[in-house]
C-alpha cells in the first residue's frame, strides 16, 4: 500500500518494502529548478536528510520518493525544506502502522 503526503515544497511518497534497506528516490524537475547546481544542492540536502533519518527501523524497511513542488529560493527555505522533509517522513511512518 502506498501512502503520499504533501506541504507547501516537497511531496512524499513512501511504500512498504520487503527489504531489510530502505530506498530512495528523488525528483527535482527541470522544471521547478532550471540550474544544475541549484538541482544537486537540493538532491544533496535531500539525501542527507534521509540518511539521518534512516535511523528509526521503520524507515528502514520502505520505499521513499520525494519530489520537489516549489523552487528553493534562499538557505531559509532549505532549513524549511529540511524540516518538512523529516516532519512528513514521520506522518508516514505512523501511517504505516
Amino acid at each position: 500500500m502506498k501512502h503520499e503526503a504533501s506541504s507547501n515544497l516537497i511531496q512524499v511518497y513512501a511504500k512498504s518494502n520487503a527489504l531489510a534497506y530502505a530506498r530512495l528516490g528523488l525528483i527535482v524537475s527541470k522544471r521547478i529548478e532550471r540550474h544544475a547546481v541549484k538541482r544537486n544542492r537540493i538532491k544533496r540536502i535531500l539525501r542527507e536528510t534521509f540518511r539521518v533519518s534512516r535511523q528509526d527501523e521503520k524507515i528502514k524497511t520502505m520505499d521513499w520518493v520525494i519530489r520537489l513542488r516549489r523552487p528553493v529560493i534562499k538557505h531559509e527555505n532549505e532549513l524549511q525544506l529540511i524540516t518538512e522533509t523529516r516532519l512528513l517522513m514521520l506522518k508516514l511512518v505512523q501511517c504505516h502502522d
